[in-house]
This record gives C-alpha cells, sequence and structure tokens, in this order.
C-alpha cells in the first residue's frame, strides 16, 4: 500500500500574490466621505477649550494625514471613484495642512 500525504499540509494556492492587484476597482465613495468626517471631526475636536479634548483631536489628526495620503496613493493606482467625494476629501486636508502651518 503506497503511502499517501495528508492534504493538511500541502501548499494552497497563494491568490495574494497574484500579478493583478487593481482588480479590486476604484476607491469607494463610502471611504472619501469617511475621511472627510473623520478630518473635520479631528478639526472640531482641536477647536475645543479642554487639553483632553484638544490633544485627542490632534492625534486624530496625526493618524488621518497619512492614512489620507496613502489612500491619495492608492487611488492613483486603482482610479478615484467618485471625482467629488474625492475633491472634498483633498479640501479638508489641506485645509488641516493649512491650519497646522499658520
Amino acid at each position: 500500500m503506497a503511502h499517501v500525504a495528508p492534504t493538511s499540509h500541502r501548499r494552497a494556492t497563494r491568490a495574494s500574490h497574484r500579478g493583478d492587484r487593481t482588480a479590486d476597482g476604484p476607491i469607494q465613495t463610502m471611504t472619501w466621505l469617511g475621511l472627510t468626517f473623520a478630518l473635520i471631526f479631528g478639526l472640531v475636536l482641536v477647536g475645543r477649550a479642554h487639553v483632553g479634548v484638544h490633544a485627542a483631536g490632534v492625534t486624530l489628526l496625526i493618524m488621518l494625514v497619512p492614512l489620507t495620503f496613502a489612500v491619495f496613493g492608492a487611488a492613483l493606482r486603482r482610479g478615484l471613484g467618485s471625482g467629488k467625494a474625492a475633491l472634498s476629501t483633498a479640501l479638508a486636508l489641506a485645509f488641516v495642512i493649512v491650519r497646522f502651518l499658520m
């Protein structure tokens, strides 16, 4: 009787290593609107007088700015999706950057 290897240790096909990663489609509108809302909410928190709330807003914006840049980078490869929603996110990001530079 020949030995047959169990299937539990066989290598699975690796779908994550396929060459075409752009098949996901463009960035969804809800992603853009969520980022816009979060950036505006961070600005509202920064404007509050309470030290803890102000610090929470600064922390939120510090986390959101690199994330927003990463989403724009992915959008360059995959497509913007809704141009109006992407524009609103770009405007909110520009306002956050101008707010903290001045």
